[in-house]
């Protein structure tokens, strides 16, 4: 029996910078980064990604969550489309 793992995060950052065009300030160990004043993070076991406007000094805004399945830059493509129609 062969079982495959997939490690999304390990992907995460790279595929930001890809999508993003920008090398990304790495937040909490590569499951969260910060694009600007957005913040982009993986969670509940890497199946969400949550696109957050972080406001100084510490405030955030929740603006939307996209489903990860499969490959992460679809996602990470449907944040830059929602942020550029913000």
């Amino acid at each position: 029996m062969t079982r495959k793992i997939i490690d999304r995060a390990a992907d995460f950052v790279l595929a930001v910078e890809r999508v993003f065009g920008v090398h990304p300030r790495v937040l909490d160990g590569s499951r969260a980064v910060l694009v600007g004043n957005v913040k982009l993070q993986l969670e509940a076991g890497e199946r969400e990604l949550w696109v957050i406007r972080v406001h100084p000094p510490a405030l955030e805004q929740r603006l939307a969550m996209f489903e990860v399945r499969g490959d992460i830059e679809v996602p990470l493509l449907e944040a830059k489309e929602l942020l550029a129609n913000a």
